[in-house]
């Protein structure tokens, strides 16, 4: 996971020194600092989905295009992230009662995404569906396996997962409660 994020900010430097562009230029046009953009680029801040979404579009360049040029993940099609790996994030230290949980920061290009919340039955059936987007889902109760191509995933309360919905895919119930999860699709 920590190597995904850390090429995110390789990938950004790669788009933006192929295109000629200088750090000052792509912070100028996505309203940053230089600094915040050689941060990223070096692997040592993760931007937040708004600005990741700014600088994406003054690179100029397409989401599918950012993320084909990504490495996969040990040879995956998708990320988890379990919740067992999750870690807090020193805030403001005069804020009392506030706790940020790091979850899952996958940024895309600003095209447009829509969110939902999913609730997958006991039993359900359906096929296999293809969707024109990233796709990344965090379970918030239940457990759920999701089928990606040929590869069976199970996602337990408090784990998310990132991957390409071009790919055949189906969450499957197999306990006795329903799941519940937030959707969030990145359109392509």
């Amino acid at each position: 996971m920590e190597d995904y994020l850390i090429g995110i900010g390789k990938r950004i430097k790669e788009i933006r020194k192929n295109n000629k562009k200088t750090i000052n230029d792509i912070a100028m046009k996505a309203g940053v600092t230089a600094g915040l953009i050689s941060r990223i680029e070096n692997g040592r801040t993760i931007p937040s989905l708004p600005v990741f979404f700014k600088i994406v579009d003054s690179l100029e360049t397409e989401m599918i295009d950012f993320f084909d040029g990504m490495p996969k993940v040990n040879g995956q099609n998708f990320l988890v992230s379990r919740k067992e790996d999750q870690t807090i994030i020193d805030k403001e230290d005069d804020a009392v009662g506030f706790t940020y949980n790091y979850i899952f920061s996958k940024q895309l290009n600003s095209v447009g995404f829509e969110s939902v919340l999913l609730e997958v039955q006991p039993n359900s059936k359906r096929e296999k569906v293809t969707t024109d987007a990233f796709e990344f889902k965090y379970i918030l109760s239940g457990k759920c396996y999701y089928l990606i191509g040929d590869q069976e995933v199970l996602l337990n309360e408090g784990d998310s997962i990132f991957f390409d919905g071009r790919i055949p895919h189906v969450p499957i119930n197999k306990g006795k409660i329903s799941s519940k999860m937030l959707v969030v699709y990145f359109f392509i």
